[in-house]
Parts: structure tokens; sequence; C-alpha cells
């Protein structure tokens, strides 16, 4: 089965790419209302499985004067991953497919950002990391689309003032790909997996 982890320097990138600021910033991903998640579709000719994972967590610092000048990972708890079957979640996180004991995160660490276009303050980018799922390390290329809210952080709920950034991104890997079971159960659990990513990081003033 599978799971997901995103980079937070991914989201510096992007916030280059919206030109959202003018000095070095730091987005931290650890939402405290909860809200953070990252969905998964693993869709068979006899099932379609479908998750979600949270537990998410990094950082993203950069300067907006050296889009070069990035920093940051974002990492996703493989114990936060839930499907609707309590007998399928244990084997999803059992040795046989993810084994979470050995294998707590799954992490993106952004590497380098292309393809960058900006409207205002929001924009896209092709982001490529190294995506570390069951112990396996591989350099994937995602989009992602970024949203800059200055001044926000206040609106969401809480005391503080301050920024937010959010990034969305859809994309596919391949449980082959990461040592998950590769060609078995192909009937009830497809080798694609479909991801969807929408999270929020928060820069306090």
């Amino acid at each position: 089965m599978k799971t997901i982890k995103f980079s937070s320097a991914l989201v510096l990138t992007l916030c280059l790419v919206v030109n959202c600021f003018g000095e070095k910033l730091t987005f931290n991903f650890e939402d405290p209302k909860g809200v953070n998640n990252i969905l998964f579709v693993l869709d068979a000719p006899l099932e379609q499985i479908t998750g979600s994972a949270s537990g998410i967590r990094g950082t993203v610092t950069g300067d907006p004067e050296n889009p070069a000048d990035i920093s940051g990972k974002i990492i996703v708890e493989t114990r936060s991953l839930q499907v609707p079957n309590p007998k399928m979640r244990e084997h999803l996180l059992g040795e046989d497919w993810l084994d979470a004991e050995k294998n707590p995160e799954i992490s993106f660490e952004v590497k380098s950002v292309s393809n960058i276009k900006r409207e205002g303050n929001k924009g896209t980018a092709d982001v490529t990391g190294i995506f570390t799922l069951n112990g396996v390390s591989k350099e994937i290329t995602v989009p992602v689309q970024a949203h800059y809210l200055p001044g926000r952080l206040k609106e969401r709920g809480g005391n503080q003032e301050g920024d937010i950034l959010v990034l969305r991104s859809n994309f596919i890997l391949r449980r082959s790909d990461f040592n998950i079971q590769p060609g078995k159960h192909l009937d009830k659990v497809a080798d694609e997996i479909q991801i969807k990513m929408s999270i929020a990081g928060f820069c306090v003033r």
C-alpha cells in the first residue's frame, strides 16, 4: 500500500514563486488545528482502497532574493495513515507492507524547482526532491500549486499574527518503486497510488 510525505523546501520554493517575502522566513507545517492532510487512492480491479495521512510536520526556510537558497522537509508519521477497514490498516502498517515500526516516517525533501509561474500571490511549479517511503528513497518531480496569504494567520484561529502558505499537489506513485509487495495482490491492491495533498504552513510575525 502506500504512504506519503512531503517537503517543506518545496514550500519555500513556491513562496519565492509567488513572491511572498522580501526576507528570510520559516513556515511551520505542524498544523495546530489538525486540518493538514494527504489523501490516497488505490483503485484495483476488485477493490478501491481510499485513505488519509495526518501527523504532518516540518519547516521550510528560504530567501526570496536567492531562490536557490531554500531548505526544508515535510514529514508524515507512518502510523497516522488511516483506511476504513481496521484489519486492512493492521496489514498496511505491518512488516509485510510499510513496516511502521522500522519506517516510522514518510518524507519529501526538496532538491530543485522548475517551470515556475506566478500570478499575484498564487504560483505553480514542478518540484523535484527525495521522497522516502518504506525505507526506500527516490527522486521524484511533482506539480505544486502555492497560495501565499500574508497577514491571514489570525483569521484561521488563535491569537497570533502571521502569514499562511498553502500548498496543493496531485500526483501518482507506484508501490513497486518503493518495494511494497511489488507485483503482488494486484487484483485488490493497485500498484498505482493516487495522491492528493493540501497542507498549510504558518509563519508567525
